[in-house]
């Protein structure tokens, strides 16, 4: 293997002279023309650069973080890592991604494994959106949160809008002339139920439609909730009905086939999150509105790349970093995906 010193010696400059002219250190002054011919007998000779090395003479290492608890492993949110990998891409940096199945061990080893390699930043995400606590080493590195927050604010953080995916779901039905419009929410406590209950709300309140508490049903959100509450959503006698995810749409369309109803000419369904296995392979397809993972992987490294300048400017306003900025998150909007679940009826 060449080494720096094989470089140096044809180059007939020393050692460090070199290694400042191959790893382009610009806090160095050697003149250019030394520069150019260092870089070509280095590229004639075939030499390959220590990372390791260049990163402490650069300052920086061009790796970014990336640890999951399951972003990696999942068939519906992998768009996330596509995204991020993708930006990164473009800024120069490659990814060092560690799916940790939500083990806190493993997660302790990833980020003490990424600082050993000086890693500019690391993006911690989750594949459900929720509350969470870091770990401790993210403190000590520029860090972004992905599909995840942190309630204290002490990190950027890239969550869908829910509240926005939760109006949009529900405007789907009331465009198409829907007034008594059933929602099938999770069973569980989550941001996600929280807030597209809020935007389901917000979208009744706007077209002018009376809430009606009876119209919100709950079951676990999965096929098997789904078509339990069939019945009780026919109690209802709603025309349409807006389920908390595409999983639980599936369910309601398997009662509903069982029952000799049909989607939509019985029951308007729209559902969430836009898992195409499940809303693209219905029948007929499902009317959805769809999480932004890849672009929440885009922003996640955006706004980590961004967040030393954030963190600079937070410091100078707040008193040389005594009182540390409250990082409020980021929300992505979450598009509606038309398909043939919804039928127009007259007012």
């Amino acid at each position: 293997m060449v080494t720096l010193q094989d470089v140096a010696r044809e180059a007939g400059v020393s050692i460090a002279t070199a290694s400042w002219a191959v790893n382009d250190n610009k806090n160095v002054r050697i003149p250019e023309s030394t520069r150019k011919k260092v870089r070509k007998v280095a590229e004639d000779l075939g030499y390959r650069q220590n990372a390791m090395a260049r990163s402490l003479a650069r300052g920086r290492s061009d790796l970014i973080g990336f640890v999951s608890d399951g972003v990696a492993t999942s068939p519906f949110a992998g768009q996330v890592i596509q995204g991020a990998q993708d930006e990164a891409w473009r800024n120069g940096k490659i990814l060092l991604i560690v799916d940790t199945h939500g083990d806190p061990s493993i997660e302790r080893r990833a980020c003490a494994f990424m600082l050993e390699r000086q890693v500019e930043g690391i993006a911690y995400s989750s594949w459900v959106h929720h509350e969470v606590q870091p770990p401790c080493d993210l403190g000590n590195v520029n860090a972004v949160l992905v599909n995840c927050f942190d309630k204290r604010g002490r990190f950027p953080a890239v969550v869908p809008d829910e509240v926005q995916g939760g109006r949009t779901a529900t405007e789907l039905l009331i465009e198409a002339g829907h007034r008594r419009i059933a929602f099938v929410n999770d069973v569980g406590v989550s941001p996600a139920s929280k807030g597209r209950l809020q935007g389901y709300k917000e979208a009744l309140a706007h077209a002018g439609v009376a809430f009606d508490p009876d119209l919100v049903l709950q079951c676990r959100a999965d096929q098997d909730g789904g078509y339990g509450v069939m019945r009780q959503v026919l109690q209802t006698q709603a025309t349409a009905v807006f389920c908390h995810n595409d999983r639980t749409a599936m369910g309601l369309y398997d009662a509903m086939r069982e029952r000799g109803l049909h989607v939509p000419d019985d029951l308007s369904v729209v559902g969430f999150d836009n898992q195409e296995l499940i809303s693209a392979h219905l029948h007929p397809a499902l009317s959805t509105v769809g999480l932004p993972q890849y672009e929440l992987g885009v922003l996640g490294i955006r706004t980590l790349l961004q967040y030393q300048e954030r963190r600079t400017e937070g410091a100078t306003k707040k008193g040389e970093g005594v009182n540390k900025p409250f990082y409020e998150p980021i929300r992505v909007v979450c598009p509606p995906v038309r398909r043939s679940s919804v039928k127009p009826i007259a007012d």
